[in-house]
C-alpha cells in the first residue's frame, strides 16, 4: 500500500510536517517495503489553492492514504473526493509515524482539521508569518462621493 507523508525532509528521517498543503516534500512510501519517494512540493509557496494542488500531487503518486499533523478543509474534501484517506495529527519522525500506522494506532479523519488557509501568509492560524499591523488607517477617506449611481 502507497501512503503519503508531509515532510520536512526528503528521508525518512526526517519529522512530519504539520502542514499539509505547504509541506515542503511529501515522502511516498510503500508500507510493505518501506521503500520511499520523496517528491518536493512545488505548491507549498503558492498563493492560494496549495492545498487542492498538494492534494491532486500525492493521488497521482498513488497515494491511498495521507498521514499529516493538519489538513485544511479544501485538500480535505480534494482527497476525499478520491477515496484517500487523511490521518491527522501525526508528528515526530516519519519513519515511527509509519510504523504507528502500521500497527493500527491512528484513526482516519472524519473532517479537516484546521481553517482555510492555515500555515500561509494570508492567516488561518498556526504558522501564519506576519500582521502587526494595528489597524490604524484612521478612516480618512472623508466620505466624498456624490451619490450620483442611480439608475441608468
Amino acid at each position: 500500500m502507497k501512503i503519503a507523508v508531509s515532510s520536512t525532509g526528503p528521508t525518512i528521517d526526517a519529522d512530519v510536517d504539520p502542514r499539509f498543503g505547504r509541506a515542503q516534500y511529501f515522502l511516498i512510501v510503500d508500507t510493505d517495503t518501506m521503500e520511499a519517494e520523496a517528491i518536493s512540493n512545488n505548491n507549498a509557496v503558492g498563493g492560494g489553492g496549495v492545498g487542492i494542488a498538494s492534494a491532486q500531487l500525492v493521488a497521482n503518486k498513488g497515494a491511498e492514504t495521507v498521514l499529516t499533523g493538519n489538513c485544511g478543509p479544501n485538500a480535505f474534501s480534494a482527497l476525499a473526493q478520491v477515496n484517500v484517506q487523511v490521518i491527522t495529527g501525526v508528528s515526530g519522525k516519519i519513519k515511527d509515524a509509519i510504523e504507528a500506522y502500521k500497527a493500527g494506532k491512528y484513526q482516519a479523519a472524519q473532517q479537516a482539521n484546521v481553517a482555510d488557509h492555515f500555515g500561509s501568509p494570508q492567516g488561518g492560524g498556526g504558522q501564519a508569518m506576519g500582521g502587526g499591523g494595528m489597524g490604524r488607517g484612521m478612516g480618512r477617506g472623508g466620505g466624498r462621493g456624490m451619490g450620483r449611481g442611480g439608475r441608468l
